[in-house]
C-alpha cells in the first residue's frame, strides 16, 4: 500500500511539472513559411570524396502549366469531318420509298488536322473508310473534300478541300518528345466541335495490334489524355500547340474513353502524308527480312542476356539484308544512333528512310556484336521511287494492284494480281474477298492490273480463277458468268 501511493505521488508531481513546461514554452512558428512554392532538399549520388551539398528545388502546388496558349495554337487547325457511306438518296425515286427499298446512306463523323494553308488535311483511314462522299466541316463553313491517298499500315489518310489561307497547324517532333510531358488532344468527341483534353505522354513505341494492311507500322504515343469517339484524326500538341500526334484509338471494352489512347507519332504520319501527296503511295523502304519481339521464352532458348531488340526470323531472297550478310536468328540491336528495344522502335527507326537510303545496323550472333550496312530497297526489290499500278471499277467493286517482291517472297510466287478494297460488286459475288491473289484467269498468267480489270468487266462464259487465299492456301474455282 505504501508502495502504490509513493507511485501516485510521483505521477502526479510528474504531471503537473510538465504542464508548468508546456504553457511556459512557445512552440509556434517564428515566421511564416509559404505554402506555394514549396521548397525541399533534393538528394542525390555521391562521388568518392565529395561532400554533401543538396541542391533546392522548387516544386508548385498549383497546375504546373496552362493549356491556353497550346488550345488557342491547334483549335482552329482542326477540322471536322463527315463520312457519307451506302446508298445516295438523289438516286431513289419516290416509287422506292413508299415500297420500303429508298436509301440506306450512313454518316460517320471523324477530325482532321489542317497541315497547309492551301487545304491539305490530314485524318485516320479508319474515319473515311468505305466513304462515297466526304465533308470537311472548318469555322462553320462546309467543303466537299476529295480523298487524295490513304495508307492502312499507319491509319493515315490525306484529304484536299479547296480553300485558301487556312490556319495550317504548327508542327512538333514526336521523337523530341519525353515520357512524362504534358499533351493535350484536340478534336470532336460526340459530334462537339473544338474539344480539348489534357493528360501526359504515357509511354512511346507502344504496340496493340490492331492495325491493318499487309506491313502494319505500329510505333504509337500512349497518353492518358482523354479521347473518346469523333476524335479520331485530330491533333495531340505539346504545351506550345505544336502537333507531335495524330489520335487514333483507345483502349476499351465500351467504346468510351477508358484510360488509354494512342496516337500515331508526327513524324511518321507526315512522312507518309508526303508520300501520299507527292507520289501517291507511301515509300516504304525495307530491310528484306521479317523480325519478332524477343520474349523471356525465345531470350532462354536462344541464351539471349536481353530483352531488347528484335530477333530475324526470315531473310528475304536477294533483299538487302541477304547482301549484308545478316541471317536467320540474328538480333538487331541497333540501327544507326537509335537503339532497338522491341519492333516498335524498330519498325519507327525505319519508317522515316527512303528506298536507296544506307543504314548502318547493329547485331548480335552467337552473343558476338556486329555491324552492317543495307541499302534499303522498295517494295518491288529496286532502290528507286516507286509507283504502283492500280485498276479500280465499280463494276467489280474491288481495286487491283500487282503483287509486291515480299508478298512474292512470302507466297511463293513469281506474280499475280492482288483485290483490295473489296465493296459491294462482281468479285464479292463470286465469293472473293480482301487479299486473294489471282495468278491465272482461265490459264492465262495475271500480271497486269488493267488488263485483268477490263477483261473480268467484259468475261461472260466459263471462267477459271487460279490463286492464293489471304491464308497462302491455293485455291482454284470455276464460274459461269453471264
Amino acid at each position: 500500500m505504501e508502495n502504490l501511493l509513493k507511485t501516485t505521488a510521483i505521477g502526479f508531481m510528474a504531471g503537473l511539472g510538465g504542464a508548468a513546461f508546456w504553457s511556459v514554452t512557445d512552440f509556434s512558428p517564428k515566421e511564416t513559411v509559404p505554402s506555394n512554392p514549396i521548397k525541399i532538399e533534393e538528394s542525390h549520388s555521391l562521388s568518392v570524396g565529395e561532400d554533401f551539398k543538396p541542391a533546392p528545388r522548387t516544386f508548385s502546388t498549383n497546375p504546373p502549366i496552362s493549356f491556353v496558349a497550346a488550345s488557342e495554337n491547334s483549335t482552329e487547325s482542326v477540322v471536322f469531318i463527315k463520312n457519307f457511306s451506302g446508298s445516295d438518296p438523289r438516286r431513289y425515286s419516290m416509287f422506292d420509298f413508299f415500297f420500303g427499298t429508298g436509301p440506306t446512306q450512313q454518316v460517320s463523323t471523324g477530325s482532321g488536322v489542317i497541315i497547309s494553308d492551301d487545304g491539305y488535311i490530314v485524318t485516320n483511314n479508319h474515319v473515311i473508310d468505305r466513304a462515297e462522299t466526304i465533308e470537311v466541316i472548318h469555322k462553320k463553313r462546309t467543303y466537299q473534300a476529295r480523298l487524295v491517298g490513304t495508307d492502312k499500315n499507319t491509319d493515315i489518310a490525306v484529304l484536299k478541300i479547296d480553300a485558301k489561307n487556312l490556319p495550317a497547324i504548327k508542327r512538333g517532333s514526336s521523337r523530341d518528345l519525353q515520357i512524362g510531358e504534358w499533351v493535350i488532344a484536340v478534336g470532336n468527341p460526340f459530334n462537339l466541335t473544338s474539344t480539348v483534353t489534357a493528360g501526359i505522354v504515357s509511354a512511346k513505341e507502344r504496340q496493340i495490334n490492331i492495325l491493318g494492311g499487309d506491313f502494319p507500322l505500329e510505333s504509337f504515343i500512349q497518353t492518358d489524355a482523354p479521347i473518346n469517339p469523333g476524335n479520331s484524326g485530330g491533333a495531340l500538341v505539346n504545351v506550345e500547340g505544336e502537333l507531335v500526334g495524330i489520335n487514333t484509338a483507345i483502349l476499351s471494352r465500351t467504346g468510351s474513353y477508358t484510360g488509354y489512347g494512342f496516337a500515331v507519332p508526327v513524324d511518321i504520319a507526315m512522312k507518309v502524308a508526303n508520300d501520299l501527296i507527292k507520289f501517291g503511295e507511301v515509300q516504304k523502304a525495307i530491310p528484306g527480312i521479317e523480325a519478332v519481339e524477343i520474349t523471356p521464352e525465345l531470350a532462354e532458348e536462344m541464351k539471349i542476356e536481353s530483352l531488347d531488340g528484335v530477333i530475324v526470323t526470315h531473310v528475304i531472297r536477294e533483299g538487302a539484308a541477304e547482301s549484308a550478310g545478316i541471317e536467320r536468328s540474328d538480333v538487331i540491336v541497333q540501327i544507326d544512333d537509335q537503339k532497338i528495344t522491341g519492333m516498335g522502335s524498330f519498325e519507327e527507326a525505319l519508317s522515316y528512310h527512303y528506298p536507296g537510303d544506307q543504314i548502318k545496323v547493329s547485331y548480335t550472333r552467337e552473343g558476338k556484336l556486329n555491324t552492317a550496312v543495307l541499302t534499303l530497297q522498295n517494295l518491288e526489290g529496286g532502290t528507286g521511287i516507286l509507283k504502283r499500278d492500280y485498276y479500280s471499277s465499280k463494276l467489280l467493286g474491288a481495286r487491283l494492284e500487282a503483287v509486291n517482291a515480299i508478298e512474292k517472297d512470302r507466297l511463293d510466287i513469281s506474280y499475280g494480281i492482288k483485290i483490295t478494297g473489296l465493296t459491294r460488286g462482281y468479285l464479292r459475288d463470286l465469293g472473293l474477298r480482301d487479299g486473294f491473289v489471282l495468278t491465272q484467269i482461265n490459264r492465262e498468267p495475271a500480271k497486269d492490273p488493267e488488263k485483268v480489270g477490263k477483261f473480268l468487266e467484259d468475261f461472260s462464259g466459263k471462267l477459271l480463277l487460279e490463286g492464293v487465299a489471304p491464308n497462302g492456301q491455293p485455291f482454284m474455282q470455276s464460274y459461269t458468268v453471264r
